[in-house]
């Protein structure tokens, strides 16, 4: 079964599910081992590699994990570097919320071949960027402005123009590193109106705005920068997503 398969028999089941993302430069290469040891049956659906901007390889990364995890790991590019034949299969993001054409069809058709070449499971996925009170590294790294969190309507738009271009996954973004998460009233609006998995990730920190987001709709959370800080959160999202 495809992991898309999966996501999509999950969601219609009613089941939650989190994704760990891993940054190859937040996260030291000597602490994988040590972060899946201690994670120990509490593991995330997925784990996602990449970030707006790296400095570092994804593939040694990759590898790392596969030495200690059966866990599929889908790449989750902020450039063209951060393709890699290591992996099972790529987030293939197209960012709506923005208009840089890049971002939109330009480095996907640069990235097609490769994808096939190497047999990534590639899922498309409509990537919104929401305004929180800082800029992100997504936003200055893709030349794009965030929605802001005023114009729901517009953020609900958007997702439902995502959905009807034939993407297979919203994903509801705040950034790495976000002060604080995408509202749940947001969160609401779009689960309303949208009938594909709905993913939200950044600023999520604490196991109260995790259960917020699930309850308002959230199908997937996506959690990086709270699990590297605090190993033990991670058990505190698996609990979540098999209990609600």
């Amino acid at each position: 079964m495809s992991v898309l398969a999966d996501i999509e028999n999950k969601v219609r089941s009613g089941k939650k599910m989190f994704f760990l993302l891993i940054d190859p430069d937040k996260v030291p290469d000597d602490s994988i081992k040590h972060l899946f040891e201690k994670a120990g049956t509490n593991l995330p659906d997925l784990v996602l590699i990449g970030g707006s901007l790296i400095s570092k390889p994804v593939e040694p990364v990759i590898e790392k994990i596969k030495k200690v995890s059966l866990l599929p790991i889908f790449l989750f590019p902020g450039s063209l570097l951060q393709i890699s034949g290591k992996a099972d299969g790529i987030l293939l993001l197209n960012l709506i919320s923005g208009r840089n054409p890049e971002y939109l069809i330009g480095n996907h058709v640069v990235a097609a071949p490769l994808i096939k070449y190497y047999r990534l499971e590639a899922i498309p996925t409509g990537y919104i960027l929401i305004a929180g009170t800082r800029n992100t590294s997504v936003e200055i790294v893709s030349n794009t402005h965030p929605l802001p969190v005023q114009r729901p309507d517009i953020i609900t738009a958007t997702a439902l123009a995502g959905e009807y271009m034939g993407n297979r996954l919203i994903y509801l973004e705040k950034g790495s590193g976000a002060d604080m998460p995408v509202p749940a009233d947001i969160v609401a609006r779009v689960k309303e109106e949208s009938s594909v998995p709905l993913i939200v990730g950044g600023g999520i920190r604490s196991a109260t705005q995790a259960e917020e987001l699930y309850q308002a709709g959230a199908d997937i959370l996506v959690v990086g920068n709270a699990i590297e800080k605090r190993p033990g959160f991670i058990k505190d999202m698996r609990d979540l997503a098999d209990n609600l």
